[in-house]
C-alpha cells in the first residue's frame, strides 16, 4: 500500500476516505419546529374559542378593546399554521414573528387592564360614550349604534372574589404563552 509523501501518492488516508458520522447522528442535529408550531396553532386556537364560548355561551358581551385583543391571536394561529409546512429557517423566523405578535397582544392587554383601572382612558372612540347629534329625537335614534356597546372601563371578572379581570388573564395568558414558545424554540437552537 502507498503511503502519502512516498511520491506514489498526494493524499493521506484521512483526505481519501474521511471519517463519516452515522446518519442517525447527523440527522439529530437537525432538530423539527413543527412540536413549537403546533403549540403555537393549539395556544392561539384555545385562547380565540376560550374568548368566543364565554361569549356565545357566556353571555358575556365584548368591549372594543377585547375585540382588538383577540387579532394577534389570529395573526399568531395562522403563522404557527404556515410555520407547520416550513422548512426549519423559515419555521424559526414565522415563530419568532408570532411571539412578537403574541406580545404585542399583551401589551394591549395591559392598556385594556389601565382603562378599567382607570389609569388612562381608552384610546379606541368605540370606548367612549355614544355622542348623540343634536336635533330631533329621530335623529338621535338614527345615530345610536344598533347594538349596546360595553364600556372598555367596565372589567369582567370570571371568578367572583378574584381580582383578575379577562383583560388581566388576557395579558397573563400571553405572557406565559410567549415565554413558553421562545425558550422552546431557543432550547431546541441549544441542542443541536
Amino acid at each position: 500500500m502507498a503511503v502519502a509523501g512516498d511520491g506514489i501518492l498526494p493524499f493521506t488516508q484521512e483526505q481519501l476516505a474521511p471519517s463519516c458520522e452515522p446518519a442517525h447522528i447527523a440527522g439529530m442535529r437537525t432538530v423539527s419546529l413543527r412540536p413549537a408550531a403546533l403549540a403555537c396553532v393549539l395556544a392561539a386556537a384555545a385562547a380565540l374559542a376560550f374568548a368566543f364560548s364565554l361569549e356565545i355561551w357566556g353571555g358575556i358581551v365584548p368591549c372594543a378593546l377585547c375585540l382588538v385583543e383577540r387579532w394577534p391571536y389570529r395573526v399568531a394561529l395562522g403563522l404557527g399554521l404556515v410555520a407547520l409546512v416550513m422548512p426549519t429557517g423559515i419555521a424559526r423566523l414565522l415563530l419568532w414573528l408570532a411571539v412578537a405578535t403574541v406580545l404585542a397582544d399583551a401589551a394591549i392587554a395591559f392598556v385594556h387592564v389601565g382603562v378599567e383601572a382607570g389609569w388612562w382612558p381608552s384610546p379606541l372612540p368605540e370606548c367612549a360614550a355614544p355622542r348623540l347629534a343634536s336635533g330631533s329625537i329621530a335623529e338621535r335614534l338614527a345615530s345610536m349604534p344598533a347594538h349596546p356597546a360595553k364600556p372598555c372601563d367596565d372589567a369582567t371578572y370570571l371568578v367572583p372574589g378574584v381580582p383578575v379581570s379577562l383583560a388581566m388573564a388576557n395579558m397573563l395568558f400571553a405572557l406565559v404563552f410567549a415565554a413558553a414558545l421562545s425558550s422552546g424554540m431557543d432550547g431546541r437552537r441549544r441542542r443541536r
